[in-house]
């Protein structure tokens, strides 16, 4: 009987677990909506506006430049790392941090270790995860709580304090490791540059991608203007793409816990079906072994 009160308790907590799972997914599934509808939305404008971006900086000839677009040698650096808050999304978290490991183990490893790089933490995730691995970097944790009022605003000033240190040379190159949404069940690990801007690749540059913009007013003054603003656009899609895939993993994570659960259920009750028909069974032999000997006797 201690077997089936044992097996029963742990059905009981199977099921709370279940329920708790199922509501985890509704909740991740009505985010995911709308954050998914915020970055399809944009997705086309902002790649668009960094094509442009790209175009414009190739074509850049005479006295006309801007410093976002500027390479240099790269002595101090800057690593954004965009994570969530919360676990339980699966790897999610994890594929981001490994994303900035690859980074600062590869091309910012010897800034690393001679203290010329810094890290910038977006969510929570990604600096406890960096902070136990690599507690001798540099932290900025100003924008860490970022997720909890995402709006273009907040996103803006981020991306405001990453373009002012690039501009006066306080960083050289300024990477951002993120989690592109693909689908519900599909997000994409990446480490992009963000600073200095790309200029259009080899292989983009054909006549096709190319145009030779009219400008209106003067060239510089516009440049002063849309450079900044595509930069904080881009931006803010980073975040938008990683608040997308964060409710879409963990909207998968629990649907598929929510199946474990399930499955677990069916071998708790069986084993629990078994057990009690083994204690019934037991009984019943006892009270005929009892009845046989007193009719012996």
């Amino acid at each position: 009987m201690a077997n089936l009160k044992e097996v029963r308790d742990r059905i009981k907590s199977v099921n709370n677990t279940q329920q708790i799972t199922k509501a985890m997914k509704m909740v991740a599934a009505s985010k995911l909506r709308r954050a998914q509808d915020a970055i399809v939305s944009m997705r086309p404008y902002a790649n668009k506006l960094d094509q442009i971006l790209r175009n414009i900086l190739a074509n850049l000839d005479g006295d006309t430049n801007t410093t976002f677009g500027v390479e240099r040698p790269v002595e101090r650096a800057a690593l954004v790392i965009i994570t969530s808050n919360r676990g339980l999304a699966g790897a999610f978290n994890t594929n981001i941090c490994k994303a900035a490991v690859e980074a600062i183990e590869g091309e910012f490893k010897e800034l690393a270790e001679n203290g010329k790089l810094v890290v910038m933490c977006i969510g929570k995730k990604g600096y406890d995860y960096l902070r136990r691995r690599y507690p001798n970097l540099t932290y900025n944790t100003d924008h860490l709580l970022l997720f909890d009022n995402l709006v273009s605003e907040n996103t803006a000033k981020a991306a405001e304090y990453l373009m002012s240190g690039f501009e006066y040379g306080t960083y050289d190159k300024v990477v951002v490791a993120y989690s592109r949404f693909k689908n519900a069940a599909v997000q994409i690990p990446e480490a992009v540059q963000f600073l200095p801007v790309a200029k259009l690749a080899s292989e983009e540059d054909d006549s096709s991608m190319r145009a030779d913009y009219i400008f209106e007013p003067d060239k510089q003054e516009l440049l002063e203007y849309l450079v900044p603003s595509i930069l904080k656009n881009t931006f803010h899609k980073f975040n938008l793409d990683t608040n997308a895939a964060e409710h879409g993993a963990r909207m998968t994570a629990m649907d598929k816990a929510t199946e474990n659960a399930q499955e677990l259920l069916k071998e708790l009750k069986l084993d629990y079906n078994k057990a009690r028909q083994e204690a019934i069974t037991t009984q019943i032999l006892e009270i005929v072994g009892g009845a046989a000997a007193l009719e012996n006797s």
